[in-house]
């Protein structure tokens, strides 16, 4: 075996030179060639690697090299200049894909407990945003952003509503200080929409880590609005984000039949929530490879009702999971595998519907990077992919002992088993620690931010 550079996961490691420090937006270094060894169990999502509809390997070996997964395997070589990460008792696995937040509303956090959606829009979600300044931004964004990454989260698209440019700017930096890779999904009113041109090249483009897609709200009375943003979407090449049927009353809105007009249907759209759509209208969208985002904790909390999730798997949707925001509670994305599970079962009074935990495990990774256009780069341990992977620790109190594996990760795991989680290859979690992070310091800004809107209120 070639020599390889012996490496004990958080023992002296160090950000590289030129790792952005909390705040400094200083550009990453080339990440060091990584290899995960002889993990007790991985979840590769690809079948063609292991066993099953997860691609399982056991004993299992993932080497990175320049920020992409260069094999899979029992007993790899070890590359020359390659560091050592010693995986034994783990399980290994894509990071999870979270298709829909919004992380700005970690500012109010807890807020308007006993609101549906439009109680809660009107009195903590319009009451709250427009006061929130650039610099107080870049903190609520920053933590959030932080609390989701430890939950093993890699990707996230975060939908977000009309801002300035500078505001724009500290939010956009908040997320790449982070060192999520991450979508961002913009609104802008007609008025400003030159701005989403200018943020996706000035500021989304620039940023390795970074992609854009157009946000709106489907809605007839925002019809013009609407095949606005679709004409920037295609103008850009990107997907556009929309909002559909969360409540039942938004039927009214007719957004299925405004995004027929507009042209938009296909699969270049992505459509949050969808709780409430007809049989027809299920037939309509799976026929054009629409996308969906599942937000099951979210739709809970604000009485929003349950997804048809099986209508939609019979169907053929492309269906990822979303933890959308402040509403979510919690950066869980276990949590969130579980509900969109329990939900189903508790509707049907049966233990067989669907999704099963394979189901949902894949939602959670490959799924949503199907939803999102991003399959051929990240989901999967795919050799040739980029490397998104996380390292889950089953030996907790609240994991252990071993019984079935694939089921405890859904049903038990917890974000306090992400042992580890790299994006593009770079640490962001090591020894169930966030890297070069002062999560004291982090926390407090966030509470300086939230006085400041105490002190507007």
């Amino acid at each position: 075996m070639a020599a390889a550079t012996p490496f004990a996961l958080g023992a002296g490691w160090a950000p590289p030179r030129g790792r952005t420090p909390v705040g400094e937006g200083a550009p990453l270094t080339r990440p060091t060639p990584t290899l995960l060894r002889n993990a007790a169990l991985a979840l590769t999502m690809d079948g063609t690697l292991g066993e099953g509809p997860l691609g399982t390997v056991e004993h299992a070996d993932v080497l990175m090299r320049d920020g992409v997964i260069a094999a899979v395997g029992t007993r790899l070589t070890t590359p020359p200049g390659t560091q050592v990460i010693d995986a034994s008792g783990k399980l290994l696995m894509p990071g999870f894909v979270d298709i829909h937040t919004h992380l700005w509303q970690a500012s109010m956090r807890g807020g308007c407990a006993d609101r549906d959606l439009f109680g809660w829009l009107a009195d903590c979600n319009r009451a709250t945003f427009p006061r929130i300044s650039a610099t107080d931004m870049y903190r609520f964004v920053r933590l959030a952003a932080l609390d989701t990454v430890q939950s093993g989260v890699t990707t996230v698209v975060d939908w977000v509503d009309a801002i300035p440019y500078d505001t724009t700017v500290q939010y956009v930096r908040a997320l790449t200080d982070t060192g999520v890779r991450f979508v961002y999904a913009m609104f802008q009113a007609e008025p400003q929409a030159a701005l989403l041109t200018r943020v996706k090249k000035e500021l989304i483009d620039p940023v390795p880590l970074a992609s854009a897609q157009i946000a709106t709200h489907a809605a007839r009375a925002l019809e013009g609005l609407n095949r606005l943003h679709w004409d920037i979407a295609q103008d850009l090449d990107v997907m556009l984000n929309s909002h559909v049927l969360e409540r039942v009353e938004q039927r009214a809105d007719d957004p299925i039949g405004v995004l027929a007009d507009i042209g938009a249907l296909g699969p270049r759209l992505l459509m949050n929530h969808a709780i409430h759509l007809s049989d027809d209208e299920i037939a309509t969208v799976a026929s054009h490879d629409v996308r969906a985002a599942h937000c099951p904790l979210s739709n809970m909390r604000l009485a929003s009702g349950v997804m048809r999730l099986p209508d939609l798997g019979r169907s053929g949707m492309k269906v990822g999971l979303g933890q959308d925001g402040g509403t979510n509670d919690t950066s869980d994305f276990f949590a969130l595998m579980k509900t969109a599970i329990g939900l189903q079962r508790a509707r049907a009074l049966n233990a067989d519907v669907f999704p099963q935990v394979h189901d949902a495990l894949r939602s959670a990774t490959l799924g949503g990077a199907e939803a999102i256009g991003m399959a051929d780069r990240i989901g999967s341990l795919t050799p040739g992919k980029r490397a998104d992977v996380i390292l889950i620790d089953p030996a907790a109190l609240n994991f252990a002992p071993r019984f079935d594996w694939v089921g405890q990760v859904v049903f038990n795991g917890r974000p306090e088993n992400v042992h580890a989680v790299f994006v593009d290859g770079r640490p962001l979690k090591l020894d169930g620690r966030l890297v070069g992070v002062d999560t004291g310091y982090v926390v407090r800004e966030a509470e300086t931010a939230a006085a400041h809107l105490r002190d507007t209120a």
